[in-house]
């Protein structure tokens, strides 16, 4: 079984709105629909579970009905931080997935994301054991000095890669991470991908796209509305 984990469990404090940025309504649909329809819509997810900001529970189950979000079949709340946000979502898997079974985890604010995309994670996380999206970095890279303010040395954007989600991983070695991270004293890792790799492990990637939009910022909604649109004349066409 392949399961998305969408996480909705952010305030949303840089997009300066009264609401979570994920429940904010673009054309009429909250920015979370999008992104559960993306996962809806292709055929090898079996099922979706959303970690959802306190609160906001009964209502992300709301839209998921208005939308005919059929493959959601658990929510559950979220964390002080990403980390223990995916832990609880993983908790609650455990108890109804197999341990074999893919986890797609996949930030509920990149709405954007494309079937192509999520097919490719799957078959890289069968193929490797692992997959995460990425993109190339395309532009200078300088690392800071001390001040922050000035650099004097650059770095190699061949060598880096640029994280997006979903990120896929077997249940069990998601399990494994999470209760290895507790032992270590780990518990504010960024990403899963950080967090595997602060536990010595090799992570294999599959290909993003710069679409696959992450909405942090005011700017980040006026490029997505900009998608929706470009999807429409596409269509018109």
């Amino acid at each position: 079984m392949n399961v998305a984990m969408i996480l909705a469990g952010g305030k949303g404090v840089r997009t300066n709105q009264d609401i979570p940025k994920q429940f904010l309504n673009i054309n009429d649909k909250p920015i979370i629909v999008y992104t559960m329809q993306a996962f809806q819509n292709h055929p090898e997810i079996d099922g979706i579970l959303a970690v959802c900001i306190d609160g906001w529970q009964e209502i992300l189950k709301a839209y998921a009905s208005q939308f005919n979000i059929t493959k959601l079949k658990w929510v559950t709340a979220g964390g002080a931080n990403g980390q223990e946000s995916i832990h609880n979502g993983l908790l609650e898997l455990e108890k109804h997935c197999e341990a074999s079974d893919l986890v797609l985890i996949h930030d509920g604010i990149r709405p954007n994301v494309s079937q192509e995309i999520i097919s490719n994670c799957i078959a890289e996380c069968r193929l490797h054991g692992s997959a995460v999206t990425v993109i190339p970095c395309a532009e200078a890279m300088l690392l800071r000095n001390e001040s922050g303010g000035s650099s004097s040395t650059l770095i190699d954007r061949d060598s880096l890669a640029r994280t997006q989600t979903p990120q896929a991983f077997p249940l069990q070695k998601l399990l494994w991470a999470h209760e290895e991270a507790q032992k270590r004293g780990i518990d504010n890792s960024t990403a899963t991908c950080t967090l595997m790799v602060e536990l010595g492990m090799e992570v294999f990637f599959c290909p993003g796209s710069e679409k696959n939009i992450k909405i942090t910022t005011t700017e980040d909604l006026e490029i997505f509305k900009a998608l929706l649109m470009a999807k429409k004349d596409d269509w018109l066409k």
